[in-house]
């Protein structure tokens, strides 16, 4: 009996595990979808309230707000140059209990599709009251 339930309890944490991996990489289509749309505010309650943010050469951004006003920027720029960004199909990613990881490639677009940066990047990130949210958050680009 004991060996039931011990394969029971297993067979749902591999399926929590998956659906906690299928709504990490849904998190990651909802940021790439905010920033092609230039919605700092969405991009933004992504993020928990004390997440940090690592974008390349410049200092870490802490905080949901500053995240916000960061993307505000950056969204308005990328759209003004006509740049999109685009993540991979099949990030890498993981779960343990309440926190999660994705890693995977991007690739930045220019207006003709023209493919003007690649890179990768890493998400982590913590459920909380059902909704994962980044906590940390870093790319960087394959260019010198």
């Amino acid at each position: 009996m004991t060996l039931v339930f011990i394969l029971t309890g297993a067979g749902q944490a591999m399926a929590d595990s998956a659906a906690d991996s299928a709504a990490l990489r849904a998190v990651d289509e909802s940021w790439m979808s905010a920033y092609n749309s230039g919605d700092a505010d969405a991009l933004a309650n992504l993020y928990a309230e004390d997440a940090v943010l690592m974008p390349p050469g410049v200092a870490p951004v802490q905080g949901r707000a500053a995240i916000r006003a960061y993307y505000a920027k950056d969204t308005a720029a990328s759209m003004s140059a006509g740049m999109s960004m685009h993540l991979d199909a099949e990030p890498t990613g993981g779960v343990s209990g309440d926190l999660g990881w994705q890693s995977g490639y991007y690739r930045a677009t220019d207006s003709s599709g023209a493919v003007v940066d690649t890179g990768k990047y890493l998400s982590v990130s913590v459920k909380k009251d059902g909704k994962w949210l980044y906590i940390r958050d870093t790319w960087n680009s394959d260019s010198p």
